[in-house]
This record gives C-alpha cells, sequence and structure tokens, in this order.
C-alpha cells in the first residue's frame, strides 16, 4: 500500500516535534551546567579578587610569584568563561 502525502506529511512533522522535543531537553541542560559553571567562576573570581587585594595589602606591591599565581587564576577563570559561552 502506498504511502499517502498526509501520511507522509505526518510522520514528517513527527520527526521534527520529536527532535525539537530533544533539543528543549539538552538546552534546558545545557542552561542548568552553564548556571553551575558561572557559580563556580563566581566563587573563583571573588575569591581571587579576595587574594589580590590580601598580596597587595601586605607587600604594599605584588611579587613576581604572587602575580604569576593571580595570572594563572585568571587564565583559569577566563577559560570557565568560555566554557560557559559556548554552552550557551
Amino acid at each position: 500500500m502506498a504511502t499517502t502525502p498526509r501520511k507522509e506529511l505526518d510522520t514528517l512533522l513527527d520527526g521534527l516535534k520529536q527532535q525539537r522535543d530533544e533539543l528543549i531537553v539538552q538546552l534546558h541542560l545545557a542552561k542548568a551546567e552553564a548556571r553551575a559553571q558561572w557559580e563556580e567562576m563566581e566563587k573563583k573570581l571573588e575569591h581571587l579578587r579576595a587574594k589580590a587585594e590580601q598580596a597587595g595589602g601586605i607587600a604594599g606591591e605584588v611579587s613576581q610569584d604572587v602575580f604569576a599565581a593571580l595570572k594563572l587564576a585568571v587564565e583559569e577563570i577566563q577559560r570557565g568563561y568560555e566554557r560557559i559561552r559556548k554552552t550557551l
């Protein structure tokens, strides 16, 4: 028995609905993942700011070693922000 255009259209629309539903779930999960990463980056940034303030307060000027460590922390947060951007 041949497939009618209406049945074929229904099949195509059902396929689109399934893809759409799967994407909705994936987007929801991506938002949750991005939110969790964002919260983690916010904590790291606040910790970094506190460490930078502390380092500057103690020595008046940041030593090369402390600066290098702070710079690595900044780069880690930047990579985290990039991961979030890619998730969205």
